[in-house]
């Protein structure tokens, strides 16, 4: 008689770590853009609704300041330790950072459900998250093709769950596949939501 085996088949990883760093420097950076940025503000009036955003401006700041290229210096040790454990057959020198872009969240705004087209693996540094300010919320990848699957309990165990959320805390990284959907929900909080967020892809 052979033994019940329950496999676990087809894993989606997502990785979240600590760097250390300067987050009052960073911050302060930051802002400073959101002033500045004058294409960058009218191009969130359109597409970011209440909030700033550098990625349709700014989006190479690894390679224009000096700040954001040290971050990239300690992300990329995390990016190549995601890599090992995803077990992708590419040499780590394979996969460059090719943008990087800061995001300022008002109360009141929010990030639909998205993926990042043409990278390999996405990310966000998050520099300031207020209390009750917003989670990052990930998808069940097959959620199209359920049918007639039913809901699962709310206390099904988290591999079983349809979304996963994370309360992410200053100086944490948080690491996924870019082709993972994704959604930041609506910030409750009266402060900001400051992150950097980068994608990697083919050198």
């Amino acid at each position: 008689m052979v033994a019940r085996i329950m496999h676990q088949l087809f894993t989606t990883q997502v990785y979240q770590n600590k760097i250390a760093f300067d987050l009052k420097d960073l911050q302060q950076e930051i802002i400073h853009l959101s002033k500045v940025d004058q294409q960058g503000i009218a191009w969130s009036k359109k597409n970011y609704v209440n909030g700033y955003t550098s990625y349709g401006s700014l989006d190479q700041l690894h390679h224009m300041a000096s700040t954001f290229t040290m971050l990239e210096s300690k992300i990329k040790k995390h990016v190549d330790q995601f890599l090992k454990s995803l077990e992708y057959a590419v040499a780590k020198k394979s996969l460059k950072m090719n943008s990087c872009w800061v995001n300022i969240m008002p109360a009141g705004s929010q990030h639909t459900s998205h993926l990042h087209p043409h990278s390999v693996i996405s990310g966000t540094y998050y520099v300031s998250i207020p209390p009750r300010s917003s989670c990052i919320k990930f998808e069940d990848p097959r959620l199209g093709l359920f049918m007639n699957a039913p809901l699962v309990k709310e206390t099904a165990r988290t591999e079983n769950k349809r979304y996963f959320v994370i309360d992410p805390k200053p100086g944490e990284l948080i690491l996924f596949e870019s082709w993972l959907k994704h959604e930041v929900p609506r910030n409750v909080s009266k402060k900001p939501r400051i992150s950097v967020s980068f994608n990697y892809g083919w050198n």
